[in-house]
């Protein structure tokens, strides 16, 4: 039987990225790293399914950076896809520091709200950099002006796969393809593999190795726990809970943007450090955002699923889902954001009536039953737990005020408690 990976030296990686990810403080790669890389190492085509948290984005970078390493002449070698400004923010990031010590360099291209800020890229891809980390419709963009140069092209890697085929991005990549060389290395990273999945894979990847890591559970570290309660216990429940564990970093996970608003115009009123991240906010004031989250000076995060997938933030001490996500792959992806590289974290969540069933769909998909926890006796007594029984009526509690005075409608989900789809970074 092979012997597993214990070190990074294991795999063949070149001095001078070694050199990085001693300075980092790593040695040792995570099961899809030491899968992985080898495979990406031997140029083969690969589709890869893992959960957040698991050290992907190092798993494709190491190998493409030892590739333009031990290329003479620079080009630009690989292009990676991503969702989300914040991912594509975050895989540069990572960038930065795997490749100090080598002489690639990278360009990340995610948009912004002003002229300026495209006139900033354009130059840059004009320029050009071994490295290019965009969003489909801002690469897009530049790429139907003509000034983009990828006929040396050796790598692409579609990041969050699944999460652009949701957000509508599957023209947009095509698109993006037809530009590139046809003889190229693929990679295909996905925390999920539904058929749409496997269709794209068939049509970009040839003869691929697959991958498949811990699909669809929450990371080992997760303590994860469920309060079942009335909609309009919510609101003073959270309040509780956060005041209970005042020494945690917390992110609260609403299911839309006017709710997160909301929860954050009440929690300031409760005098708690607290922001909100959301789509409305320029790239300049998220990042600002994330940049105070991370450095503690907020302590409390309460954000869309804009936030779920492709940020890693250390240390984040607790997970709220103030609403059951719509999709039983994003509550695991919530909760990914705590227990990261094998630390610990608490992740909750807040099960009204209406989320019943949506949550019962979650425990059959993570294959365990979360254990409901009792209320506070200040909150009262919540509804029984039954994820069988069809939810209430679409009537809604009566008169007006915040979630905190316990007299707030539900006011964000729409008809027939659907997802509502998510609006392209």
């Amino acid at each position: 039987m092979e012997q597993p990976t214990h070190y990074f030296e294991d795999l063949g990686l070149c001095d001078s990225l070694l050199d990085g990810l001693d300075a980092m403080g790593f040695q040792s790669p995570t099961p899809i790293q030491a899968q992985v890389i080898p495979l990406i190492l031997d140029g083969r085509d690969l589709i890869a399914c893992a959960q957040t948290g698991t050290g992907k984005t190092a798993a494709y970078l190491l190998p493409v950076l030892d590739k333009i390493s031990r290329q003479e002449i620079p080009h630009t070698s690989a292009l990676v896809i991503a969702p989300t400004r914040e991912l594509a923010l975050q895989i540069d990031q990572a960038l930065q520091g795997f490749s100090y010590f080598t002489h690639a360099s990278s360009i990340p291209i995610y948009g912004g709200n002003d002229g300026m800020s495209f006139d900033r890229e354009k130059r840059a891809l004009t320029d050009g950099a071994s490295i290019i980390v965009a969003t489909p419709g801002r690469l897009l963009s530049h790429l139907n002006l003509g000034y983009v140069r990828f006929d040396q092209l050796d790598t692409l890697i579609l990041d969050e796969a699944d999460k652009m085929l949701d957000m509508g991005f599957l023209d947009d990549i095509l698109r993006i393809i037809s530009f590139l060389p046809k003889q190229r290395q693929n990679l295909m990273f996905s925390a999920t593999m539904p058929p749409k999945i496997r269709e794209l894979a068939k049509r970009i990847l040839q003869d691929p190795a697959e991958v498949n890591i811990a699909l669809s559970k929450p990371a080992a570290g997760v303590d994860q726990k469920a309060y079942v309660v009335y909609e309009t216990q919510k609101g003073p429940l959270l309040l509780e809970i956060l005041k209970q564990h005042a020494d945690k970093t917390v992110i609260v996970f609403a299911s839309r943007k006017v709710t997160v608003k909301q929860l954050e115009k009440e929690l300031r009123q409760a005098k708690l450090p607290v922001e909100a991240i959301h789509s409305d906010l320029a790239q300049e004031e998220r990042e600002n955002v994330l940049l105070r989250f991370r450095s503690r000076t907020t302590r409390i995060l309460v954000a869309t699923d804009i936030l779920s997938r492709g940020i890693d933030i250390e240390n984040i001490g607790m997970v709220i889902n103030y609403d059951v996500p719509g999709d039983a792959e994003d509550y695991v992806h919530r909760v990914g954001r705590t227990a990261r590289a094998a630390t610990t974290g608490e992740a909750i969540t807040l099960i009204s009536e209406l989320d019943q069933r949506r949550f019962g769909q979650i425990e059959s998909l993570i294959e365990a039953t979360v254990p409901k926890m009792p209320l506070p006796e200040k909150i009262g007594s919540g509804p029984a737990y039954d994820p069988g029984r069809r939810p209430p009526g679409k009537g809604r509690p009566s008169g007006k005020g915040g979630r905190f005075n316990g007299r707030s409608g539900r006011g964000h989900r729409g008809k027939g408690g659907a997802k509502p789809a998510p609006r392209p970074n």
